[in-house]
């Protein structure tokens, strides 16, 4: 037997329910993603109380369901995309939207500019093709610089900062940019410095954060203009692993907010993803077969790594781990069994659990996925193997 991750707090009751409704009620068709509006709302609310005066930016890349937006647009102070498609989605909910990621065509940029989105320039070419575009659609354009800052952060699932990058402008190389940018009659709209994600450690963020607001201080001296806005990223993580511990965001708001509290002249924004939306949703897959094998039981379900890739392994983790998973059509006490719960796919990688205790399960019982709310769908091959699309819930 191998272990698993915990389940989050708001789903250990078995038979589960989400948002008051039986799995029965929402499973109309399997496979399916629920996300509970309920949970965003609780870790909305307690960011507030622990970063009072932050502005809160949820990263649409982390979960783009239009009606979890819809939901969310009350409730965040702007949206951050990385891509037209994305902006699409967010363009018409009244919030501040800002443009991040390399790569973005001109067509790209004409959208943002005509639409009064800001866009965090990845590059000096970036700057160049949006006051073209600019100039050409006689407009002024709203450009903030990221910044590829010469500090990582310490123990992030993803580091993007402290090297070589795609990503920003090499901090020795923004106050320039800035200068270029003014001079040239656009809006500056501040920095966005982004270090890292996935870290679950509260001094590590901490850390990063001190690191980003020095580095912000300098860049503003050095291109002798204070920034509307600074973007400090976000890096909050969720524990998806056995072992892994929920991050205490309440201690990185004590730090922060003293420091915070003697810049009167600029904003800062946390730009949230996963820590938002991650634990609200659930992965519900109907069991089709149960089988032996030299010894070992399967049970195998009707969506596996197609749907919810990250679940499986494969997007990313260096070493397989098991990501918190229950029978969730069963009673709290019904014996229990070692088992590995695969999808349909014709790949020995379609593994959702491996060789984890769950109760005694069969064919038409369901499969509960935890932590599916953010990188889900979205970050899957749904169209590998020509399986149909799940199904997606807010409730």
């Amino acid at each position: 037997m191998k272990p698993m991750g915990a389940i989050p707090p708001e789903f250990r009751s078995l038979p589960l329910a989400i948002g008051g409704r039986s799995v029965e009620q929402l499973l109309s068709s399997s496979p399916v993603f629920v996300y509970d509006a309920a949970v965003v709302r609780s870790r909305i609310t307690r960011f507030r109380a622990a970063f009072p005066g932050v502005d809160l930016h949820y990263a649409v890349k982390a979960n783009p369901f239009a009606p979890l937006l819809a939901a969310m647009a009350p409730l965040v102070d702007g949206f951050d995309v990385a891509s037209a498609g994305e902006l699409v989605r967010v363009a018409m909910l009244g919030k501040a939207i800002s443009f991040a990621g390399p790569g973005k065509t001109d067509a790209e940029l004409e959208t943002a500019i005509a639409t009064g989105v800001t866009i965090n320039l990845e590059s000096e070419g970036e700057a160049d093709r949006s006051l073209a575009v600019a100039d050409r659609l006689g407009r002024t354009p709203r450009l903030a610089v990221r910044v590829n800052p010469e500090f990582e952060l310490r123990g992030s699932g993803m580091r993007m900062g402290g090297r070589a990058s795609p990503f920003g402008v090499d901090a020795e190389c923004a106050p320039a940019l800035v200068t270029r940018i003014v001079a040239a009659g656009a809006e500056w709209r501040g920095f966005h410095i982004f270090a890292g994600s996935q870290a679950l450690d509260p001094a590590a963020i901490i850390d990063s954060q001190a690191h980003t607001l020095d580095l912000a201080a300098r860049l503003a001296e050095a291109a002798g203009s204070s920034p509307p806005l600074v973007n400090l990223g976000g890096g909050f993580g969720i524990p998806y692993f056995p072992g892994e511990q929920a991050l205490d965001i309440e201690a990185i708001g004590a730090a922060l907010t003293p420091r915070l509290d003697a810049l009167l002249k600029t904003r800062f924004a946390i730009e949230l993803g996963r820590w938002l939306v991650g634990e609200a949703g659930v992965y519900l897959t109907r069991i089709v077969d149960r089988k032996e094998s030299r010894g070992e039981t399967f049970l195998v379900c009707d969506g596996g790594l197609n749907h919810q890739l990250a679940a499986t392994g494969n997007l990313g983790t260096v070493v397989r781990r098991n990501y918190p998973v229950a029978v969730a059509t069963a009673s709290p006490d019904a014996p229990r069994e070692t088992v590995s719960v695969v999808g349909p796919l014709c790949t020995p990688l379609d593994r959702l659990a491996d060789q984890v205790e769950l109760p005694v399960a069969g064919p038409g019982d369901v499969i509960a996925v935890f932590m599916a709310g953010a990188y889900g769908l979205t970050a899957s091959p749904w169209e590998f193997l020509g399986h149909p699309r799940p199904a997606e819930i807010l409730v």
